[in-house]
């Protein structure tokens, strides 16, 4: 496969470039840039220096890939922003490199990252993720695999958002919300499993009764998180997704969990 760069594109002659990349009219592919296989840069993109992006990746119009963080502590280190394979990056979204050196900005393969989203230095988002239009992700945050955020979300920095969890629009995300849930509303909080997309994704009935038993005892007993979740231990039976959980609770270090609608009536 050819390679195709419109005349108008401005591409270095430093970048590396696979088979079957086309650059569309008045982008920019600065010098320390490679693009994978099949990969398309619309018109008007702008690709900077350490960005890695995959295979047929699709990056629209006016998309920034690796621009320099908007941090007080970057001083011109290098660092890179990569993008796996077969992620779409829509219109003038934004996606900046990390801070410090080799400091990297991850984004997963076979993500939608919707137009005008904003994810900031040191942003880590798994495979399978949808980020909604104009969502905001502050510097340091976690997103789990197959995790789904609405539009218009503006999320704290080093907030950790676990795996397949769904997040509601509009909502101001500053605590961490676990795997499989669902949260939203204000103030921020549990509002369930998150069934639906559980079970589009071949859960099956009897992992789905396991994590409503195991959510009720974290969020509805009316326990502290750390005894809740030692009769999570004792009381739900092992599984890669309790223990997934449990692991994640444990880990926490920058933000507070979500809480249930108990905690605020």
């Amino acid at each position: 496969m050819s390679i195709e760069i419109h005349p108008t594109a401005i591409v270095s002659p430093k970048a590396k470039l696979a088979d079957g990349v086309s650059i569309g009219a008045y982008s920019i592919i600065e010098d320390d840039v490679e693009l994978g296989e099949g990969t398309v840069v619309h018109p008007h993109a702008y690709i900077g220096n350490g960005a890695r992006i995959g295979k047929y990746c699709q990056i629209f119009i006016g998309a920034v890939v690796s621009m320099i963080p908007q941090d007080l502590k970057f001083k011109g280190e290098t660092s890179f922003a990569i993008i796996g394979d077969n992620t779409t990056i829509r219109e003038y979204a934004t996606v900046h490199r990390g801070t410090g050196e080799n400091g990297k900005t991850l984004v997963g393969s076979d993500c939608l990252i919707m137009a005008y989203v904003h994810l900031a230095h040191d942003v880590v988002v798994g495979n399978h993720v949808i980020i909604s239009n104009t969502t905001q992700v502050a510097g340091h945050c976690e997103i789990g695999d197959y995790a789904t955020i609405g539009g218009v979300c503006g999320i704290h920095q080093f907030t950790r958002i676990g795996r397949h969890a769904m997040v509601a629009s509009s909502s101001r995300v500053v605590y961490d919300v676990p795997p499989f849930v669902m949260a939203g509303r204000e103030p921020f909080r549990y509002e369930g499993l998150n069934l639906v997309g559980l079970k589009r994704r071949g859960f099956a009935p009897e992992t789905l009764a396991s994590l409503r038993n195991l959510y009720r005892l974290i969020f509805q007993s009316g326990l502290l998180i750390p005894n809740a979740l030692e009769r999570v231990k004792s009381e739900i039976p092992p599984s890669q997704e309790r223990d997934e959980v449990i692991a994640f609770f444990e880990s926490g270090k920058h933000r507070k969990f979500i809480r249930s609608p108990l905690h605020f009536e």
